[in-house]
């Protein structure tokens, strides 16, 4: 059994973050950010800059790899004044929203995570939720079952 260290959980913390921001509907975060407050200082590291991805998939998760196709990214990074960098990676083509990802990475290493998780990213959590939630009720909506009769002439 591996032994989990403290690196490994700011690790894991960082990659969730990360990844809810990623996915996180970008109205919904931009509206979050704008009602948390003005945004930091900052120089940017690498502006905002749209490019693609090779998107590879395995059939059934455990057949050979496959390149499924390309996919639109937007990447960013910056610097606080402190030093603290934050990145962006968002799907599409969002300046604005990989912008926005890569202060909230930055923060989110300072001692104002706290009060971002609670404004920002607790909020973002139950929106993305509640549409799986939805999404998991029309799914289930159209399922079929299917059952066997059994005939009494065997």
């Amino acid at each position: 059994m591996a032994i989990q260290t403290e690196n490994d959980v700011v690790t894991q913390a960082r990659r969730d973050w990360m990844s809810l921001l990623a996915k996180a509907p970008e109205d919904r975060l931009l509206a979050l950010w704008a009602d948390y407050g003005a945004a930091p200082a900052f120089d940017w590291l690498r502006r905002p800059e749209i490019g693609a991805v090779m998107v590879r998939g395995r059939m059934g998760g455990t057949g050979a790899p496959f390149n499924l196709g390309e996919m639109t990214v937007t990447r960013c990074a910056l610097t606080l004044a402190d030093g603290t960098v934050g990145h962006g990676y968002v799907q599409g083509r969002g300046k604005p929203k990989a912008e926005v990802a890569a202060l909230i990475d930055a923060l989110m290493q300072t001692p104002e995570a706290g009060a971002l998780r609670a404004a920002i990213l607790d909020p973002l959590a139950g929106t993305m939720d509640a549409a799986s939630t939805a999404r998991a009720a029309r799914a289930a909506a159209t399922k079929v079952d299917f059952f066997t009769l059994v005939r009494g002439e065997d």
